[in-house]
């Protein structure tokens, strides 16, 4: 990898540094309920792995335009989303657990 595909590289993750770190973004909704919120972001995380797929194929397949780096950013950004969703789910899993074993 060269000099500038490294700087471009790390750019991209200082850029998604920043976004991450900016604090929670207003949503349009006025009010959801907590299904819509869930299923939305299992929605969201489906679509980045989707993109991921079909990046990593395009490359395997030799399409010009596509860069490494720009496919295993995609990847590592659908392997964390899947990640977060897993570990929210193992989270609403012990709640709901908790909340069944309470007495009456």
């Amino acid at each position: 990898m060269s000099t500038p595909e490294i700087n471009q590289v790390l750019a991209q993750m200082r850029v998604m540094s920043a976004q991450a770190s900016s604090g929670p973004v207003d949503v349009e909704t006025p009010r959801s309920d907590f299904s819509d919120l869930l299923k939305r972001s299992i929605d969201a995380v489906n679509e980045t792995q989707q993109k991921a797929g079909d990046l990593r194929t395009s490359f395997e397949r030799g399409d010009e335009g596509l860069d490494l780096a720009e496919v295993m950013i995609a990847v590592q950004k659908s392997s964390v989303s899947f990640e977060a969703m897993v570990a929210v789910r193992n989270k609403l899993v012990e709640a709901y657990k908790d909340v069944m074993n309470m007495p009456v």
